[in-house]
This record gives C-alpha cells, sequence and structure tokens, in this order.
C-alpha cells in the first residue's frame, strides 16, 4: 500500500504542480507582451488561458498534501524534521499562491487593457518575484524529499 500511495503522491505532484509552477512563470512575461500590444486579441486569450491553469491546477494540487501524508503516515515518518520542513515549505507555497500570486492575476487581468505602463510593470515585476518564491519553495521541498535526512536509502 506503501508504494502506491508514494506512487500517487509523487504523480500528483508531477501532474498538479508541474504546470501551475510553469503557468505562473509564463504570465508575468505574458502580461508585459499583452500590454505592449493593448489591440492583440491572442495576448489578453494568453493571459486568461494561463490564469486558468494556475487556478484548475491550484485546486489539483490539494492531491500532493493528501497522498503526501497518507504516505508518510504509512511510512511511519509523520514526526520527522524533514517532513515538517516540507510541510511547512508546502503550505507557504499554497499560501503564496492561493492568497498571493492567484488574486495579483486577477488584478492584472482587470488592468491588462489599461494604457499607462506604470500600473501593468509594477504588477508585472511583482508577480514575477512571487512566482520566483513559489518556485523556489518547490524545488526546496522537492530536493527535500528526495534527500530526506537520516533516510536510510542511501540514495
Amino acid at each position: 500500500m506503501t508504494k502506491l500511495l508514494l506512487s500517487l503522491h509523487v504523480l500528483a505532484a508531477l501532474i498538479a504542480i508541474g504546470p501551475v509552477t510553469v503557468a505562473t512563470s509564463m504570465f508575468p512575461r505574458a502580461l508585459r507582451n499583452a500590454h505592449s500590444d493593448p489591440g492583440a486579441v491572442e495576448g489578453m486569450t494568453t493571459l486568461r488561458m494561463l490564469h486558468r491553469i494556475c487556478r484548475l491546477y491550484a485546486g489539483i494540487g490539494i492531491a500532493v498534501p493528501v497522498f503526501g501524508f497518507a504516505t508518510a503516515s504509512s511510512l511511519g515518518v509523520l514526526g520527522s524534521e524533514w517532513l515538517i520542513a516540507s510541510i511547512i515549505l508546502t503550505a507557504a507555497a499554497a499560501a503564496i499562491l492561493a492568497l498571493l500570486i492567484l488574486p495579483a492575476q486577477d488584478g492584472a487581468l482587470a488592468v491588462a487593457h489599461d494604457p499607462a505602463p506604470g500600473p501593468v510593470a509594477a504588477s508585472a515585476g511583482r508577480l514575477a518575484m512571487l512566482t520566483g518564491l513559489f518556485n523556489l519553495l518547490w524545488a526546496t521541498v522537492t530536493v527535500l524529499m528526495i534527500i530526506r535526512p537520516g533516510s536510510t536509502t542511501g540514495a
């Protein structure tokens, strides 16, 4: 059962976190591009699609910690420091996505047609910074999951 839970946890991480990481990373540049040519319909379509991907896969991403907790319980490692650190970093990444990135994308979509460059440039820059932090947190969690301090796997 542990192997099944671990497989589902890893698959959920790849399927859910991968697309949201890529889509959040693409959004700031797409926002700048859409603003540079406000008459182009493709720019707004791209922004809406990237935002939809972020929202959808953020919801699907809930499966990652669900399967993660089930796997950790099955392995008997719920009290391990590396797992607690991973849980905290995962919660931080989820909070950044749900409370900062997705609302900022909503706001950016609302002002993308604004001819003034200030709000869009500031929004794109802030989104790029938040996305970088979000991606760094997920990279750290991934490394912790692979290295697992104290692991006896020898990997």
